[in-house]
């Protein structure tokens, strides 16, 4: 292999199948940008199943290197904002969906993409949260502006996810007693050890209720799965409460009245992870590598090599996935 070669995980796409297999690449062939990063770790994130799977809402022309995360050394910086040698973070934006992502050894992104890893994190543990752990964070971040652990019971769905998992350890360090969502009746250990306080069913709250408002029971949620779920927590939210919301996976839409918002006051925030400003996702880093990070974050992952990939993908696919995987590149 020559010294400009390195191994990443490409998707093709032959007959209408999609594939993905690792390949030798060259740093040579990366997109343009002003600064070049030796990956460490990456992590699986749904959007990264997604774009493998070949969603052209996700990614649009193939070959394709996948992964919306990742962490590793700066190789070569056109911005003085960066020095060689310098540990960073690079997520979201379009790293992963049309730019060649994290699932390589090697990425070239704008230095504007890219964040100081924090003093209070490792590069390993940075992609243990990931964009997942910034979705949280910025969702615990909105959340807590507007309901304090005072107020009442915060929900929590897809709560053995990514984000989910996330969200639950972050809110049950800062005091908040979380009710967490599922549909995995095993998994009651793990989301108690998370710091959950009450394990709901899915089935409990996942079914499409005429009503346009429920009977009170949350201060504020965290929705990760929209559709029905996401429905039924803000007709169940309390007066002057609030819920974020950042996923789809159940459904986009939303069947409501505007009851919940205009009776009971309800605030409703979208979470978009993928363009947040950057002094905010700065910000969010450093709460995440001090007083927010989890105390059980090494019990929250996963660790696969690019051969594992394909694997973990299917499992994600299928919803069986849990809590975070990362990828260790080199």
């Amino acid at each position: 292999m020559k010294k400009s070669d390195f191994n990443a995980y490409v998707v093709e796409e032959k007959d209408g199948e999609y594939t993905g297999a690792v390949t030798t690449r060259s740093i040579d062939r990366l997109p343009e940008g002003d600064l070049l990063v030796e990956v460490q770790y990456s992590s699986l994130n749904y959007k990264d199943a997604l774009s493998a799977s070949g969603n052209r809402g996700v990614t649009k022309n193939y070959p394709h290197t996948p992964g919306i995360d990742a962490a590793g050394i700066v190789v070569e910086s056109g911005s003085d904002t960066f020095e060689k040698n310098e540990p960073v973070i690079v997520t979201s934006y379009d790293l992963g969906m049309n730019t060649d992502g994290g699932f390589g050894q090697y990425i070239r992104v704008p230095s504007k993409w890219g964040v100081k890893l924090p003093a209070g994190l490792t590069l390993k543990e940075s992609m243990i949260m990931g964009t997942a752990g910034l979705t949280a964070g910025m969702s615990v971040l909105r959340l807590s502006e507007l309901v304090k652990p005072e107020d009442g019971k915060i929900v929590v769905s897809g709560a053995t996810g990514g984000v989910g998992s996330m969200s639950v350890a972050i809110l049950s360090r800062l005091g908040y007693h979380v009710v967490a969502v599922t549909g995995k009746t095993d998994e009651e250990e793990y989301l108690r050890g998370l710091g959950a306080g009450e394990i709901l069913p899915r089935k409990d709250i996942d079914s499409e209720e005429s009503s346009p408002m429920l009977k009170e029971k949350f201060a504020g949620g965290i929705d990760t799965v929209g559709g029905h779920i996401l429905e039924n927590i803000i007709k169940s939210v309390c007066p002057m409460g609030a819920v974020t919301c950042c996923g789809l996976v159940a459904s986009p839409k939303l069947n409501l009245t505007v009851f919940p918002f205009i009776l009971r006051g309800v605030t409703l925030m979208g979470i978009d992870s993928q363009n947040y400003p950057m002094p905010y996702r700065q910000e969010v880093w450093e709460k995440l590598s001090g007083e927010w990070k989890p105390e059980q974050l090494m019990k929250m992952f996963s660790e696969i090599s690019l051969d594992d990939l394909g694997k973990a993908i299917d499992e994600m696919l299928k919803g069986k996935s849990r809590g975070r995987t990362i990828v260790k590149l080199q």
